[in-house]
């Protein structure tokens, strides 16, 4: 998840307060009578200093302020984690990837990862990834999480905004399956991923 806060933003010789979220690759602010969504990519001189949070978008001008958080927001918005680092997928793992994924995914995996196997998961797999398009893919969750070992990890990657597959029914596949959600990344605009592991006690 993102990190939230309450805040004061200013903008416009105005102030409103209201909450901010840091997502991935977006701050987002929501109160009453204001809404933003701000793209990392389209800001511009992000500062941090004595609390508030400054920075510049095609929108306008904003200065949101919050307190302890403004260093760490502005580092992480000046210096983003690419998609593998938050899916902590590292250059000695061994991944496996079910179901079919885009090719610039493929690519990154590609390029990060020694071993990447397809449909096919080998005891030593450190990180599984399933596509999960539809409830039927979805549903595959069951017979993964029975040769998953260890510490190993299950992202399921499934769609935004779809009444079909909604994130409470893939955490309720995924715990039906005996894993436990530790983890929600955004995958991409179109999709997220849910991190599954097995229970401590029953690695």
């Amino acid at each position: 998840m993102g990190n939230e806060a309450k805040c004061i933003v200013r903008s416009g010789g105005k102030k409103v307060a209201g909450k901010a979220l840091l997502e991935t690759s977006e701050l987002i602010f929501r109160s009453d009578v204001l809404k933003l969504k701000l793209t990392f990519a389209l800001m511009k001189n992000v500062k941090a200093s004595d609390g508030v949070l400054s920075l510049q978008t095609p929108d306008g001008t904003f200065a949101f302020e919050l307190g302890t958080n403004a260093e760490k927001w502005a580092c992480k918005i000046l210096h983003p984690k690419s998609r593998l680092e938050k899916l902590g997928v590292g250059k000695d793992m061994k991944v496996a990837v079910i179901g079919t994924f885009d090719a610039e995914f493929e690519s990154e995996l590609g390029k990060a990862a020694p071993v990447v196997s397809r449909g096919v998961i080998a005891k030593d797999t450190s990180c599984i990834f399933l596509s999960a398009e539809t409830t039927k893919e979805l549903e595959r969750t069951r017979n993964i999480a029975k040769v998953m070992r260890g510490a190993t990890a299950l992202w399921i990657v499934y769609p935004k905004g779809r009444k079909d597959i909604t994130e409470s029914e893939v955490i309720g596949v995924g715990r039906r399956a005996g894993l436990k959600d530790v983890k929600v990344v955004g995958f991409s605009s179109t999709h997220t991923a849910l991190k599954f592991v097995r229970p401590v006690e029953k690695r």
